[in-house]
């Protein structure tokens, strides 16, 4: 099995804390904020097929054929900006993890994301959002406190929310948005509605699961293609961290600026 290549730091070890983490591991929700305004949702993500002796050199269940080994990512279009003037103080920058077909770096995969987004907006006549690094800072260091603190939701341990977040670092938001995604790296998964198995080994595979997982479900869905009451987004920014076991803890804002 790969490993990340990038220091950590140790979240709690309170056995309580690790249950619970464990037993939200398959969610993964949306919330949306204007104002005071929340509306929130959690589904079924795919499950990971658990093995009986360990996940190393784990090659997958028996009569699943997880298929050719897919060849590594092609370079994705540059999201944008990648050092803005202003960041979270918690973003903890790039993560990356060896899987077995390549190095999958979050930047690329976040890269892949924001366009693979904006793809989907394009096919139902929605503007592309406008990459902001300011906005992709606090959701990587959403994503990392996740990891970190083992949870999985819009609300920190602190109490703190979305909209919360993005204030403590900037200000320039009227609408606010939050998708997050919880899935994994050279690990299969089951997708639980389909019952189809896959594997992510390379950063363009994960992308592509992430996105996939938000636009089957409603709620995530129309926060991307600004649906039912969703505000209209005009820039947005994804934020990706990986852990040393290939959990993969993803969160996409968007932004309304006033």
């Amino acid at each position: 099995m790969g490993d990340r290549h990038q220091p950590s730091t140790s979240g709690p070890e309170n056995a309580s804390d690790r249950a619970v983490i464990r037993g939200i591991l398959r969610l993964f929700g949306t919330v949306v904020l204007i104002g005071a305004l929340v509306v929130g949702a959690a589904t079924i993500a795919p499950a990971v097929i658990d093995d009986i002796d360990g996940i190393d050199g784990f090659d997958g269940p028996d009569g699943v054929d997880m298929g050719p080994q897919p060849s590594p990512s092609s370079e994705p279009p540059p999201a944008g900006e990648r050092d803005p003037d202003t960041t979270d103080p918690d973003d903890p920058g790039e993560s990356t993890y060896e899987s077995n077909v390549e190095t999958i770096d979050t930047e690329t995969v976040e890269d892949f994301v924001h366009a693979e987004v904006n793809d989907r907006r394009d096919d139902h006549d929605v503007d592309d959002l406008e990459w902001d690094g300011t906005v992709a800072s606090v959701a990587r260091a959403h994503s990392y406190d996740m990891a970190d603190q083992e949870y999985f939701d819009h609300t920190n341990p602190d109490g703190q929310e979305p909209m919360d977040r993005f204030t403590d670092v900037d200000d320039y938001c009227r609408g606010y948005g939050e998708n997050i995604a919880l899935t994994y790296i050279d690990r299969p998964v089951e997708n639980t509605d389909t019952g189809e198995t896959s594997e992510h080994q390379t950063a363009e595979q994960l992308a592509t699961g992430l996105v996939d997982q938000w636009m089957n479900s409603t709620s995530h869905r129309e926060a991307i293609l600004e649906e039912e009451g969703v505000p209209e987004w005009d820039r947005g920014g994804v934020g990706v961290y990986v852990t040393d076991d290939g959990e993969v803890y993803a969160s996409h804002n968007f932004c309304r600026q006033w």
